[in-house]
């Protein structure tokens, strides 16, 4: 953390990594938009796409009419 007690971007990329591998997607997201917030050219823009298309993916209801 900066020395105001604010995340830099990639502390919140790797937050968000963190929430990924522990399969809380939502804050992954999150964690990401936040990373990318502070940085447009972030790594966080890569992952938070492929999470998008992993959610977009895994959607039940489409195999659970």
């Amino acid at each position: 953390m900066t020395t105001e007690g604010k995340k830099t971007a990639r502390e919140w990329y790797l937050a968000g990594n963190a929430c990924r591998q522990q399969g809380d997607w939502q804050e992954a997201l999150h964690c990401y938009m936040e990373a990318i917030d502070l940085d447009a050219s972030s790594p966080a823009v890569e992952a938070k796409q492929m999470l998008e298309n992993i959610l977009n993916f895994y959607n039940k209801d489409a195999y659970n009419p």
